[in-house]
């Protein structure tokens, strides 16, 4: 696991975390699942324009779940609490993703994580309840729901697309899953929701920023990383997102940021460190070669200036005379 490839898997969760002010400032409110649909169809169909590859075989309905999971669901849950909830916290719910993310990793794939990072997440869990307890007022019960049930279904997708990991690169996977998601949400949305609202200028550029880099680019690094690193660590790297969420609710929204805040995200970015840098250690150990019995590692190889032994003789001249008739 490079520097660069933590970097790169980055750009998700920082991306994703302009996505609770985006939604309070600039789109039309109340409208979570149009907003899910605008964000992801747009730009699956635009990359899938590029890719120009369908599913093939058992890849049709591997992709309407991995869009179910990762879109379908994911979004409108994620736009509900992001309606319901200061940003901050709405954000930060996401800290409980890496828990779930490595139970599910360890029933689904027999991925087994380090015992620092498992510590670390819990960090990260530490600092979820101080910005839960820290927040002024009441808590909307349905928006806590639709933040925790987003962490939910947003784990089992990760942890599939790990399982299943598809033939095509990230960019197709990633268009197959918006497209399916996106399709999946059209006739709810306008079952529940009604016709769509009117689109003035601010909302528009909300909806070109979700889609484009909060969507299409955020998800094609987010699916790189995950199949570069274990979906653990992933999720490690997805903790920054709340700090994101948080520090842009405080700077522009003016949401109350205090000790109690600041702390939480210490232990958010804490965790992240801690836990990427545990799951490094550990693949790097893994990737070192085994020693022979009796000897140190670095004598496990065979000693190449060692003189052959010329009293030896080839096997092909030790055979006995009947085979050679």
């Amino acid at each position: 696991m490079s520097a660069r490839t933590v970097a790169l898997t980055a750009v998700a969760p920082i991306a994703w975390g302009t996505t609770y002010l985006t939604t309070e400032a600039l789109l039309p409110p109340d409208r979570p699942l149009f907003s899910a649909v605008v964000r992801a169809l747009p730009a699956g169909l635009l990359l899938l324009a590029f890719a120009r590859r369908l599913p093939r075989g058992a890849w049709w309905w591997k992709a309407g779940v991995l869009g179910l999971c990762n879109i379908g669901l994911f979004f409108p849950l994620l736009f509900l609490a992001a309606y319901r909830l200061p940003g901050g916290l709405a954000a930060t719910l996401q800290a409980t993703l890496p828990l779930a993310v490595m139970a599910l990793a360890y029933v689904a794939l027999g991925e087994r994580a380090p015992g620092r990072a498992v510590v670390a997440a819990l960090v990260g869990l530490g600092g979820v309840g101080l910005l839960v307890l820290g927040s002024p007022g009441g808590l909307d019960a349905l928006g806590l729901a639709a933040g925790v049930a987003s962490v939910a279904v947003a784990a089992t997708g990760l942890v599939l697309t790990k399982r299943w990991r598809a033939p095509v690169d990230m960019l197709t996977l990633v268009s197959w899953q918006l497209v399916a998601g996106g399709l999946l949400l059209v006739p709810v949305a306008l079952l529940v929701e009604g016709a769509p609202p009117a689109i003035d200028a601010p909302a528009a550029l909300g909806y070109l920023w979700l889609g484009g880099v909060g969507t299409a680019l955020a998800y094609v690094c987010w699916f790189r990383g995950l199949t570069r690193m274990s979906a653990g660590a992933t999720a490690l790297v997805g903790l920054l997102n709340p700090v994101v969420g948080t520090a842009l609710g405080a700077l522009v929204a003016g949401e109350a940021f205090g000790p109690l805040q600041g702390l939480a995200v210490a232990l958010v970015l804490g965790g992240v460190l801690g836990g990427v840098t545990a799951s490094q250690q550990r693949s790097t150990r893994r990737a070192r070669p085994v020693p022979v019995a009796g000897r140190p590692a670095h004598h496990a190889q065979p000693d190449r200036t060692a003189q052959p032994d010329r009293t030896a003789q080839p096997e092909r001249l030790r055979e006995p005379a009947l085979s050679r008739s």
